[in-house]
C-alpha cells in the first residue's frame, strides 16, 4: 500500500470534514501549518501566508532569497503582507462615468477586486505562499497549478479575491498555490552591485518549495504547472527559458504574457543607470558600488519606494535615456537574455508543453482605465496596433518557438464577454486584459455581486476550467484528449474559447489574426524546414 501523508491519514479518518473550522495540520520545510477549511467549500483546506523565503531586509534586501526553514506551528489562516508596489488605483472615487467612459456597477467592484489592493498590508517581510488542497476526494496524488499573478511588475499580490484558489481545488481536483514575489524596485533593481530580477528568483525559490512539501498536501511534484496572466505569463515563459537544467515543472500556461513582448526585457546598462539615478536621488553615491548598496539599505522601504517612482516618472516625461519609467525584468543572461528567439533557435528553453494564449479585447481594460483617470485616449487604430503587437504576434510568435523544438503546444483565443464581468458600457469592455482570470478562478460573483452569471457562462466558464485542469493533470496528452487540436499555424488549429459565448473550441486558421506579424530571423530557417511556414 501507498505511503499516506498525514493530511491524507487525517482526511481518511473524516477531520478534513467535519463541521470544525481548523483544516488537519501539516508539517513542511517552513514549519507545522495551522490551516482552516476555507469558506463557500466542501472542505477545502486552506494554508494561507506560508512563508518560503526568509524577509527580504537588511541586508537581504535587493539580494536573492533565502529559503525559509523552521519547526514551529505557523497559523496560516491569514494572507501574508503584499509586497511593496504601487497601483494607478486606490480608491472607487477613480471610478465614475464621464463623456469617455460609461462604467457599470460591476465594473467599478471589478476594478477596485484586481487592481487597486486596498485592503492590503505593504511589507517587506512578504515573501509567502498559499495553497489550497481537498485531499479527501479524488486522486491521492493530485496535479498542482502554481499560480503567478500579473501587474506590469510594479503591483499584484495574492491577498484578491479574485486569485482565491479555493473553488478551484473544490471543484477540479487539483491542489492550487499562489505565489508573492518582489515587484517595482525591491524587486527589479537593475543593482551592478548584486543579483537583478530578484522578483523571477523568488518564483523559482517558490517552485523549489511546492516540490519540496506539496506532496504533504497531497499533490503531485512531477505534475506541477505553471500559470500566469499578462506580468504573471511572462514570468512564467522567463521560467521556462531560465531553468533549463532544472526544470521541475511539468507544463507551462502562459496567458496574455511571453518574454516575446516588445520592449522587453530591458538592458542591463538601462536597469542600472536606472539604479545610479535613484541612489542619487536618495543620497547614496560613492565610487564604491557596495557602499551605494549598504547606503540604500539603511533607507525604509517607503522612501526608497516613492523615490524611485518619482525618478522613474520624472526620467520618463524629460526623455532622459536608458531610464525606463518602469521595473522589470532585466538582461543578466543568467535568467533572462537579450534574444530570445535565437535562444529558441538554439533549443535553449525548457521543452515541456506549453498551452498560451490571449483576450480578444486586451485594450478593453486600458481603454476604461485610461479614460476614468484621465490619461490620453488613443484612437482605434492605435489601440488594434497595440493588441496586435503586444499580444497577438508576441504569442504566435512563442507558440512558434515551441514548435521549433517539437514541442506541444496549444494556442488559444478567449471570447468571453458576459454581463457579470463587463466594465463598461461605452465603450464595450469587451474580453478585456483579464477577464479570464475570475472565469478559471471561478471567483467573477465573489469580485462582484451586482449582475448573476448566465446559463451561457456557466458552461464556459466549466470548459474552459477544464481545459486548464486536463492541461495540469496531463500536460502532454491532457488537451488532445479533452478534443483540442495541437497547434499548427497552418491549419486551423486555433482555439477560439467562448466565441460568441459558445462552448467549445471553435478552431481557426491562425492567419485571421496574425496577418502582418514578423516573425524573428533566427527562426524563419527551421520553421521553413518543418514545412510551417
Amino acid at each position: 500500500m501507498a505511503r499516506l501523508t498525514l493530511i491524507q491519514l487525517l482526511a481518511l479518518a473524516g477531520y478534513a470534514t467535519t463541521a470544525s473550522a481548523d483544516a488537519a495540520r501539516v508539517t513542511t520545510s517552513s514549519g507545522i501549518l495551522q490551516g482552516q477549511i476555507a469558506s463557500n467549500t466542501d472542505g477545502v483546506s486552506e494554508y494561507l501566508g506560508i512563508p518560503y523565503a526568509q524577509p527580504p531586509v537588511g541586508s537581504l534586501r535587493w539580494a536573492p532569497p533565502v529559503a525559509y526553514n523552521g519547526t514551529d506551528v505557523i497559523d496560516a489562516t491569514a494572507f501574508g503582507n503584499t509586497c511593496p508596489a504601487t497601483t494607478g488605483i486606490t480608491s472607487a472615487s477613480q471610478l465614475q462615468s464621464n463623456d469617455e467612459v460609461t462604467v457599470t456597477p460591476q465594473g467599478v467592484d471589478i476594478i477596485m477586486a484586481m487592481l487597486a489592493q486596498a485592503d492590503v498590508m505593504y511589507s517587506e517581510d512578504c515573501l509567502t505562499l498559499n495553497v489550497w488542497t481537498k485531499p479527501q476526494t479524488g486522486e491521492a496524488s493530485k496535479a498542482v497549478l502554481v499560480w503567478i499573478y500579473g501587474g506590469g511588475y510594479t503591483s499584484g499580490t495574492t491577498n484578491t479575491t479574485a486569485y482565491n484558489g479555493k473553488y478551484l481545488a473544490d471543484t477540479e481536483d487539483v491542489i492550487i498555490v499562489t505565489v508573492n514575489y518582489r515587484v517595482g524596485f525591491l524587486g527589479f533593481p537593475g543593482n551592478p552591485d548584486s543579483r537583478t530580477n530578484l522578483g523571477l528568483l523568488d518564483q523559482r525559490l517558490a517552485v523549489e518549495w511546492v516540490r519540496d512539501n506539496i506532496a504533504a498536501f497531497g499533490g503531485d511534484p512531477d505534475r506541477i504547472t505553471l500559470f500566469g496572466q499578462s506580468a504573471g505569463g511572462s514570468s512564467v515563459d522567463y521560467y521556462a527559458y531560465a531553468w533549463t537544467e532544472d526544470p521541475i515543472v511539468a507544463g507551462f500556461i502562459c496567458e496574455s504574457g511571453t518574454v516575446f513582448t516588445p520592449g522587453t526585457p530591458v538592458s542591463a546598462a538601462d536597469a542600472s543607470a536606472k539604479w545610479t539615478a535613484i541612489a542619487t536621488a536618495l543620497g547614496c553615491t560613492s565610487s564604491d558600488s557596495t557602499e551605494v548598496t549598504e547606503c540604500m539599505r539603511a533607507i525604509d522601504w517607503q522612501t526608497v519606494q516613492d523615490t524611485s517612482l518619482a525618478v522613474a516618472a520624472a526620467s520618463s516625461s524629460s526623455g532622459i535615456a536608458g531610464i525606463s519609467s518602469g521595473f522589470g525584468p532585466s538582461v543578466d543572461n543568467i535568467v533572462v537574455f537579450a534574444d530570445y528567439a535565437a535562444q529558441s533557435a538554439s533549443g535553449s528553453l525548457i521543452k515541456r508543453p506549453l498551452l498560451i494564449g490571449e483576450n480578444n479585447d486586451e485594450a478593453g481594460l486600458f481603454k476604461v482605465i485610461f479614460g476614468l483617470t484621465g490619461q490620453t485616449q488613443l484612437s482605434d487604430a492605435e489601440w488594434s496596433f497595440l493588441e496586435t503587437s503586444l499580444f497577438t504576434c508576441a504569442l504566435s510568435e512563442r507558440a512558434l518557438a515551441s514548435l521549433c523544438n517539437s514541442v506541444p503546444t496549444w494556442r488559444y483565443r478567449y471570447f468571453g464577454n458576459f454581463p457579470d464581468l463587463q466594465l463598461s458600457t461605452v465603450p464595450d469592455s469587451g474580453a478585456w486584459h483579464g477577464i479570464e482570470i475570475p472565469t478559471i478562478f471561478g471567483t467573477d460573483l465573489d469580485i462582484q455581486n451586482a449582475v448573476q452569471r448566465t446559463p451561457a457562462q456557466e458552461q464556459v466558464a466549466a470548459y474552459v476550467r477544464g481545459m486548464w485542469v486536463a492541461f495540469a493533470k496531463d500536460p502532454v496528452n491532457g488537451l488532445t484528449n479533452y478534443g483540442l487540436p495541437k497547434y499548427n499555424p497552418l491549419a486551423a488549429t486555433l482555439l477560439q474559447l467562448a466565441y460568441y459565448n459558445q462552448t467549445g473550441p471553435n478552431t481557426v486558421n491562425p492567419a485571421v489574426y496574425d496577418i502582418g506579424c514578423v516573425i524573428d530571423e533566427p527562426l524563419l530557417g527551421i520553421l521553413e524546414a518543418l514545412g510551417l511556414i
